[in-house]
């Protein structure tokens, strides 16, 4: 008895529909018309509270009340926005809070790049139970510290000063459990032997190995920590005054005092404070998505 033996088809010899299916894999990818919708949908109701913002800048009091609403511009927006400039001290307002957003991103992404790479490529006692110890952290709730810290606070005479807004913000346990995450994947064990064997120290390892890997996740992280940042609301009002050093927050609820709050002025200084945020991402938005992409890339 004799055995045929068949070789495989070749690449030719596939179906039509299978070699159709590997070619459209090579190629790029169409969005049909559901999806522009659905991306259009996306779109309007994540800018329709920043249109808002403006448009009730816009009006008075007595029409915001009004039912209907107002859903167009009316004509005193620039009015209200110099008005909130003026009476919020904003231009004030938002040097210190570019000053304590820029000096807590900063800080924060520097000092958990380096305690991410200790979690994650070094070997010592005791890491696992100080990871969880950091993480830990993440469950307590902020208002639980808030009593201490300004006790802590008033007892060195920091009230009303920025250091006081600065120094508790310096460090984050969520961006050392997000480089440390990153590191894991995106920078192999043998980069790091092949630096130790041509006599690079630890200090020159990170510069020049663990920096320029990790900055994609460096980037997206100095972002999310700016924008925190820059939106911290609470801690600020309690130990800033509007009088004194305010933040852009501060300056923002000063707008609001008395028996009947203007609701367009108010409106005008929150779309004062958001612009800045806006026009940073304008200008380093295609950096930050080129960094996460390439980040993705490389991983």
């Amino acid at each position: 008895m004799t055995t045929t033996l068949t070789k495989p088809p070749a690449p030719e010899d596939a179906p039509p529909k299978r070699r159709s299916m590997a070619k459209r894999a090579g190629g790029h990818l169409h969005a049909g018309p559901i999806a522009y919708i659905i991306l259009a949908l996306f779109t309007i109701g994540s800018l329709f509270p920043l249109v808002w913002t403006a448009i009730a800048a816009s009006r008075d009091n007595q029409r915001l009340a009004e039912t209907p609403p107002p859903f167009w511009f009316g004509g005193g927006l620039f009015d209200k926005l110099e008005l909130a400039w003026e009476n919020a001290n904003m231009s004030e307002a938002l040097i210190n809070t570019t000053l304590v957003a820029g000096t807590s991103a900063v800080t924060i992404v520097f000092l958990s790049t380096i305690a991410g790479f200790a979690f994650a490529k070094l070997r010592f006692r005791g890491r696992g139970a100080l990871m969880l110890l950091v993480i830990g952290t993440m469950m307590v709730p902020p208002q639980l510290m808030i009593i201490p810290l300004y006790m802590m606070v008033a007892e060195l005479g920091w009230t009303d000063q920025l250091q006081s807004v600065i120094l508790p913000s310096l460090v984050n346990a969520f961006g050392v459990f997000f480089m440390r995450q990153y590191l894991i994947q995106a920078l192999p064990d043998e980069i790091i032997e092949a630096a130790r064997v041509d006599g690079a120290s630890s200090w020159r390892v990170i510069w020049h190995v663990v920096f320029p890997t990790a900055r994609p996740a460096m980037a997206v992280l100095g972002m999310l920590m700016f924008v925190q940042a820059w939106n911290d609301f609470l801690w600020p009002f309690l130990v800033l005054t509007q009088n004194g050093s305010p933040t852009v927050q501060v300056a923002v609820a000063g707008l609001g005092r008395g028996f009947t709050p203007d609701q367009s002025l108010i409106m005008a200084g929150a779309l004062l404070g958001t612009l800045p945020l806006l026009i940073v991402f304008a200008i380093f938005g295609k950096q930050i998505v080129g960094g996460i992409m390439q980040g993705a890339v490389k991983g």
